[in-house]
């Protein structure tokens, strides 16, 4: 018996679209987290390392349970997984304004939140990459993803430019309570899609230690990630970009004050992080236009690119001209994000989803917090724009080893690793 065709368009499937809604008003909340939480610890401490160092603390986590997160997704129930992280998440964030409420409040405190939802965002992640190609199929993941990351890049613009407005208003800590709000309403939001967010799961194994199965989950998963042509550069190389991410986001505020001249609690303040995330929805919109061309050859032009838009953001002298550089800087940066994680999803078995995909971030990822660590310890010495010009070398550094790997060569490589069922009809 064959299944019911999928639907035209994926806005007709109902799970889909309750999907895409709990991603957005997350991203919604996490925008205001963006801005208000350095802006917080920036007033606290007046040190540019400290504020840095909040960028490691989001990353770190990743690298010490992303292996472990993708293996558990791939054997656990990923729905019920992203709602439970999603709720105590919420319960976290909320923490923060209550002790400022109480005077309460201190470095510790904040550290520690950024770490501990960090890590809650590691399982969260690990069972959303798997989530998603269940939902609607990996021949609709790029259109899915592309979806997803429009919309919420478009309410990332209007996050920034309401963080700075309410951390002027009612202060960094309060605007925290909001993205907590947001959490609670992703949660319940995912929990009322009917339909489920695995297609299959890692067989078990009668009598083998739990420990020695999730080794050998992760070891299945890393082979895969390793023997593919196109998903091993992309995931190395991906841990330059980050590198080069984690330093200049993990200074933006430092970036605003010191080399733009800006107050911390300046409303422009806001606006560089819109300016990045038009950077984002401009990507976003681009990707799908682009699947004409072999992944490959896309990432080599994105990671050319890359110094080139970075430099721009270097000998900005002032708002106006910092404005455009960070959206074309943050434009090609997503292409090469959203190129190689839809190319991941493709490729990769149901199965296999969390496990190859949780490792390829926490690889790719992994250079965020060495980045940002870096940075804010060179920062004091070099100055804010002489650590951005630092990082340009590493981006050329990136390009030049990105076209003596194998993404020239192995375009013709991205076919699906295995059969995933379309969205059939769509839920009432």
């Amino acid at each position: 018996m064959t299944s019911p065709p999928a639907p035209p368009s994926l806005w007709w499937d109902a799970s889909f679209r309750r999907f895409w809604f709990a991603r957005v008003v997350s991203t919604f909340g996490s925008t205001l987290t963006i801005v208000a939480l350095p802006v917080l610890v920036f007033r606290l401490t007046g040190s540019p390392l400290q504020t840095a160092l909040l960028t490691a603390l989001g990353v770190v986590p990743y690298l010490l349970f992303g292996l472990l997160a993708g293996a558990v997704a791939d054997r656990t129930d990923r729905k019920r997984l992203m709602v439970i992280c999603d709720l105590l998440n919420a319960a976290l964030l909320a923490s923060v304004p209550v002790a400022a409420g109480l005077g309460l409040l201190t470095l510790p405190h904040l550290y520690v939140v950024a770490a501990l939802s960090a890590t809650l965002f590691v399982w969260f992640d690990a069972a959303s990459f798997g989530a998603l190609p269940a939902l609607v199929g990996r021949e609709r993941i790029t259109e899915a993803n592309s979806l997803t990351w429009s919309a919420e890049t478009v309410v990332a613009v209007a996050g920034p430019a309401v963080a700075g407005v309410l951390v002027a208003m009612i202060g960094p800590a309060s605007a925290l309570g909001v993205d907590s709000l947001s959490y609670l309403v992703s949660g319940v939001a995912l929990a009322l899609i009917p339909r489920a967010f695995n297609v299959a799961r890692a067989p078990d194994s009668p009598g083998t230690p739990v420990a020695r199965r999730l080794l050998a989950d992760i070891r299945e998963g890393l082979r895969f990630l390793w023997a593919h042509p196109l998903v091993r550069p992309l995931t190395l190389l991906g841990f330059t970009l980050s590198f080069v991410g984690g330093g200049v986001t993990g200074l933006l505020v430092v970036y605003a004050v010191r080399g733009l001249g800006l107050e911390a609690t300046d409303v422009r303040l806001g606006w560089l992080y819109t300016a990045m995330a038009l950077g984002s929805l401009a990507a976003s919109l681009l990707l799908p236009r682009l699947k004409r061309f072999a992944p490959g050859w896309v990432s080599l032009a994105g990671f050319t690119l890359h110094p080139l838009a970075l430099l721009g953001v270097v000998l900005a002298p002032g708002v106006v001209w910092a404005l455009p550089a960070l959206f074309v800087w943050n434009a090609v940066y997503t292409i090469v994000v959203i190129n190689g994680i839809s190319l991941r999803q493709r490729v990769t078995p149901d199965g296999l989803q969390s496990r190859v995909n949780a490792a390829g971030r926490m690889l790719a990822w992994g250079g965020s917090p060495f980045g940002a660590l870096a940075g804010g310890l060179l920062a004091e010495d070099w100055g804010v724009r002489g650590v951005y010009l630092g990082a340009v070398g590493v981006a050329s550094v990136a390009a030049l080893l990105a076209w003596a790997s194998p993404l020239r060569r192995s375009g013709a490589q991205a076919e699906p690793g295995g059969e995933i069922p379309a969205a059939t009809v769509p839920d009432p």
